[in-house]
């Protein structure tokens, strides 16, 4: 039952201490790739916490199921692990958890199928806006990235992820901004299309939906929404210059505070614009190094936890 409790108290402290001390982490923004993989490997390591906790729980609430997860397993480790008396508390637990996990997996079903919904409906729109291109220009847009301009005054640019990922601009925007603005824009808009920012949007945004009184899943949606536009700006700043980039930032949004296609509230312009002016530099790489084994080492010590009866029992 040790590793159980132990699991348990780890996943409680991952999802209440450790949430707070990474959104007052000052080097997120200078980092924001390593803050994402952060706040990934955070929300693994609680979902870990849970799933090993619902293994051991069910396998002392079921003798079947005990003797089919330690089939196999060398003299003495089935014992380490004190299970067979623990009927009670592993059906309680288990209850709890796999309640906790069927949640999940609706939550997460609800919006992944929502999500579909809305991208097909905003593809369906484009496409009756947008110019049909001649049939002779057809494998020229098989081969190379689907950019569509539409007809609107209001400079505005964005991303349609997916199967058939779009990068869209509106006529206005091609009139206010430079080419290298024009660049920087849609080199940002790229970027969230190869990163693949919308699975990651998703799923933090199901998470938190589902379990609204957990505060690391409302922390790690929150703090996603405004990452993965850092990020993008980073890709930018990289290819077309941090200046260029801020400028083209303050174009398009001198009206509405917002870049892009990102919610009204998440990475408001002018705190990015001044971010892009002020060209941080990046943490030093044994800093980095040593902040990805920290990361990596949530999920890790779960693991570990999970199996350590079992490790002690053989060194025995």
């Amino acid at each position: 039952m040790t590793a159980l409790l132990g699991l348990l108290l780890l996943g409680l402290l991952l999802s209440t201490v450790a949430p707070r001390l990474l959104a007052r982490a000052h080097w997120a923004e200078r980092e924001p790739v390593l803050a994402l993989l952060a706040w990934q490997c955070l929300v693994v390591a609680v979902l870990l916490c849970c799933a090993l906790s619902l293994v051991l729980a069910a396998s002392a609430a079921l003798p079947e199921l005990r003797a089919l997860v330690f089939a196999g397993a060398p003299h003495g480790v089935e014992a380490a692990y004190g299970l067979h008396e623990a009927e009670g508390w592993g059906r309680l637990c288990a209850a709890v958890l796999a309640a906790g996990g069927v949640q999940t997996l609706l939550a997460l079903t609800r919006e992944v199928r929502s999500a579909k919904a809305l991208r097909n409906r905003r593809h369906a729109q484009l496409a009756s806006r947008s110019p049909a291109l001649p049939e002779s220009m057809e494998s020229v847009r098989q081969r190379r990235e689907r950019l569509v301009v539409l007809e609107n005054v209001r400079p505005e640019a964005w991303s349609l992820p997916g199967h058939n990922s779009r990068l869209v601009v509106t006529t206005g925007a091609l009139q206010q901004l430079t080419d290298r603005e024009l660049a920087a824009v849609l080199s940002h808009e790229r970027g969230h299309v190869r990163a693949r920012h919308h699975w990651l949007s998703q799923c933090a945004q199901a998470l938190a939906s589902g379990f609204p009184g957990v505060g690391v899943f409302s922390a790690f949606r929150d703090q996603v929404g405004e990452l993965v536009e850092l990020a993008a700006d980073d890709r930018a700043a990289r290819r077309h210059g941090r200046h260029t980039t801020a400028l083209a930032l303050a174009e398009l949004n001198l009206d509405r505070g917002v870049f892009g296609s990102c919610p009204p509230g998440l990475a408001q312009s002018p705190k990015r614009v001044d971010r892009l002016l002020a060209g941080q530099p990046r943490l030093p790489v044994v800093h980095r190094l040593r902040l990805t084994v920290a990361a990596l080492g949530a999920p890790a010590t779960a693991v570990l936890l999970a199996a350590a009866p079992g490790l002690s029992s053989l060194i025995r």
